[in-house]
């Protein structure tokens, strides 16, 4: 008799594939976890608790185009009234593409057009009454976008 052959001859055949089912579903478990680990890199589920957005959640793939429409996350960049507002660490903020590089923004009253649309108007003053500064005006560089939110008190590039 050879040593294989006493090996499954030994276990029943019931117990012997009780044991490969096992092995093969932590094998496939491996593998599953290894690839859920992998896709976490480039996507995320992200909460949001602003009204700012008028979703709840939003799916994120890092690293792919950006286009007009889209929501993206981004740091903002640091500013007295944002630390005032956000504090000197705030979360990403989420907000609708409105122009991309190239686009042309303008600002008559108030109101935002971008290419000639109108995208949002914005508010003289915050919320607590401080006076609010017209944002950026001109062709949109390269790697930079205009933001902005449905919520009129949304913080963005107004």
């Amino acid at each position: 008799m050879q040593p294989a052959d006493l090996l499954i001859r030994s276990a029943s055949a019931p117990n012997f594939v009780q044991r490969l089912v096992l092995w093969g579903g932590l094998g496939a478990g491996a593998l599953a976890l290894s690839s859920l680990a992998a896709f976490a890199q480039g996507h995320a589920l992200m909460i949001n608790v602003s009204p700012s957005l008028p979703y709840w959640a939003i799916w994120v793939t890092r690293g792919a185009p950006v286009h007009r429409g889209d929501i993206i996350l981004f740091d903002p960049p640091t500013s007295p009234l944002l630390v005032k507002h956000f504090g000197a660490k705030p979360k990403p903020f989420g907000k609708r593409v409105s122009g991309v590089p190239g686009d042309i923004i303008a600002e008559q009253n108030r109101i935002y057009f971008v290419n000639g649309e109108a995208v949002a108007k914005a508010k003289l003053e915050s919320r607590l009454g401080e006076p609010l500064a017209l944002g950026p005006t001109g062709r949109v560089p390269k790697g930079c976008y205009f933001v902005t939110s449905e919520h009129k008190d949304g913080f963005d590039s107004r």
